[in-house]
């Protein structure tokens, strides 16, 4: 590679400040579609970016419910004494 191709794997970046938050300027070849990502830190202190997609699929929402475990003490679990029984309501 000469000097005068980009290396898409690696560059620098600008740090600048935007209110009370670091912000970084990304260069036009790593941009990211939309207006949020995902971010993650490592123990070491790694940042990583994620592209997040914009809406997330059934099966990722059941995935994610998955993960949180069980919910025992949902609202208007049909087993609480004040609610009918489904075959008792009447539209």
């Amino acid at each position: 590679m000469n000097a005068h191709d980009k290396d898409t794997r690696q560059r620098t970046a600008k740090l600048f400040r935007n209110g009370r938050s670091q912000a970084v300027r990304i260069p036009k070849e790593f941009e990211f579609e939309g207006d949020s990502i995902l971010m993650s830190k490592d123990d070491d202190g790694t940042v990583h970016l994620h592209p997040r997609k914009s809406k997330r699929s059934l099966v990722e929402v059941l995935d994610w419910l998955k993960e949180q475990g069980p919910i025992d003490d949902f609202p208007g679990d049909p087993g609480e004494a004040d609610m009918l029984p489904l075959d008792d309501i009447k539209l």
